[in-house]
């Protein structure tokens, strides 16, 4: 697994993770283990869902067609 998170993607992954725990917490609802989504993806750096749409918000890849 090549890393396709970048910093500021995973800042913001932490962020929203934290905020959808915390929601959870204080409505005492389930549904708030959804924010471990965001965390668990900002952690290991990769998000399966970026691998079929082509994003990769973390360093840029050299160009394969230069020469």
């Amino acid at each position: 697994m090549k890393p396709n998170v970048g910093s500021v993607d995973r800042v913001l992954r932490y962020l929203l993770g934290l905020a959808i725990l915390g929601a959870g917490y204080y409505y005492k609802s389930w549904w708030g283990l959804v924010g471990l989504g965001p965390i668990l993806t900002a952690t290991i750096r990769f998000c399966p869902v970026y691998t079929p749409l082509g994003i990769n918000t973390g360093a840029k890849q050299p160009d394969d067609k230069a020469s």
